[in-house]
């Protein structure tokens, strides 16, 4: 349950804000300049739906232009509000500092339940929603590009685009107004799981660090670590699939809408999800165990903590219970100011969110540049990379051949060796550099200064420098 004395999202997001700013050399007028939010729109526009009229309200929110364009996702739920949408543009803008991708931070949201309209109805109003922000530039390639969030995918971001492309007939980088859009629709490959699987990457460089294990009270390798996921949306299933699938986690709880399943022997995330597909939740799952408060499995004992849905879930009220040494955050805000202080004291080790799910616009970034250069990557240099591989072998065999040597070369390496880089590996090999370069930059300030303590005021301390840097290049 959470305290009423508790700090909400946004305040939540100033306060760390704050104690890491204490531990910085910034004057008090920049360090305000960098908190407050810029601009926040809100819109109410009508939409004839099912024979009458229907009102929506929804927000963009720009955070910081210290770079432009600001980046953002567009979020659909009943909970969407000003203070939410403000504490995410923050969040956003500190994020893409921490892992140098140019942008500002911005967020929007639509206070609606997309699960209660049909396909073609959820389409006019998105259309509707995008039509009174376009016109306004707060969707445009170079000042604000949105991205898919909770509620909203490729299919909506397809549906954004076309509109920007509708209105500007001849703006020839239309398409990089949004990004998360369908491949065929200008979109990148990889970007779906790109949260996931950032996920992925960030936990697996936390391990290469054997030092950094330790202070999670956390031993060896990823392999049987037990993990329990809290939400399993589209961030939350690829973590947890790539996690178990490719580097042997054994997923012990999925917690839901409708309660947790739990099992010691592990889930089977894909069967899980099949489920929830058609039956609209966890409930009835008939190969594990059911708890009905679902919240309580967050206390669960396991070995990492990875909350992927909704923010402050972890508060005040729940923080002393929760028994995972390692917390990954994968959602945005899952831990509240008053939780994290506690869990601080506690020694509980969390990865924080602005690092944790940052594959998103990382990758975001990525097809932003692609919409920009109109080139899909790895078309220019796929082939010429193959051909240089096979001379490299073929000389080998002939050296080989000719000198009697007896080498030869495994078919599975030559397969893989003379497969020029496509498109999905080069988004996967920026990812990857990208959580590991951010990682370090990160730890470093993490363990060089003993008055930082956490990782989330390091991660805070590297981002507002960086933006504090821009800022300061611009004369403020």
């Amino acid at each position: 349950m959470h305290n009423a004395t508790d700090p909400g999202f946004r305040e939540s997001v100033d306060l760390m804000f704050q104690r890491a700013v204490g531990l910085m050399d910034l004057s008090p007028g920049l360090a305000h300049k960098i908190r407050v939010c810029n601009s926040t729109y809100t819109v109410r526009f009508g939409v004839r739906l099912r024979g009458k009229i229907e009102t929506f309200t929804g927000y963009r929110s720009v955070h910081s232009e210290h770079m432009e364009p600001v980046k953002g996702g567009i979020r659909y739920s009943l909970d969407v509000n000003q203070d939410e949408v403000e504490a995410l543009a923050a969040l956003m803008t500190y994020k893409c500092a921490l892992v140098e991708a140019p942008f500002g931070g911005s967020k929007g949201g639509l206070c609606i339940d997309p699960r209660a309209w049909e396909e073609h109805e959820l389409e006019q109003i998105t259309r509707r929603f995008a039509y009174e922000l376009i016109k306004r530039d707060l969707i445009h390639p170079a000042q604000n590009v949105p991205a898919p969030d909770m509620g909203t995918g490729e299919r909506e971001m397809a549906w954004i685009a076309d509109q920007y492309a509708r209105m500007h007939t001849t703006d020839i980088n239309a398409r990089a107004c949004v990004t998360g859009k369908p491949p065929h629709a200008g979109g990148i490959v990889g970007r779906v799981e790109a949260t996931g699987r950032g996920v992925q990457y960030a936990l697996r460089e936390f391990f290469r660090h054997p030092e950094d294990v330790a202070r999670a009270r956390l031993s060896g390798g990823l392999e049987g670590k037990r993990v329990v996921v809290q939400g399993l949306g589209n961030v939350g299933y690829h973590a947890a699939k790539f996690l178990s699938q490719e580097d042997g986690c054994r997923i012990t709880g999925i917690i839901e809408h409708d309660g947790a399943l739990v099992s010691d022997a592990g889930l089977d995330v894909d069967d899980v999800k099949e489920w929830i597909r058609a039956n609209r939740g966890v409930r009835g799952y008939p190969r594990a165990t059911h708890v009905e408060n679902g919240a309580t499995v967050l206390e669960a004992d396991c070995d990492i903590l990875l909350p992927a849905a909704m923010e402050g879930v972890i508060n005040q009220g729940n923080a002393e219970r929760i028994r995972a040494p390692l917390i990954l955050e994968a959602a945005n805000g899952p831990t509240t100011f008053g939780a994290d202080e506690i869990l601080r004291r506690r020694g509980t080790l969390i990865i924080p969110d602005m690092f944790a799910n940052a594959g998103g616009v990382t990758v975001s970034y990525f097809e932003w540049v692609k919409n920009l250069s109109h080139i899909r990557f790895g078309r220019m240099q796929r082939r010429a990379e193959e051909a240089r591989s096979r001379l490299l072998v073929e000389e080998l065999e002939r050296l080989s051949a000719d000198k009697g040597l007896g080498w030869t070369i495994a078919e599975n390496f030559k397969e893989r060796f003379l497969q020029g880089d496509d498109e999905l590996t080069l988004v996967r090999s920026g990812l990857d550099d990208t959580m590991r370069t951010a990682y370090q930059s990160m730890r470093e300030v993490w363990n060089s200064r003993p008055e930082v303590g956490d990782l989330r005021t390091a991660a805070y301390i590297v981002s507002v420098d960086r933006i504090a840097k821009s800022y300061r290049s611009k004369g403020l």
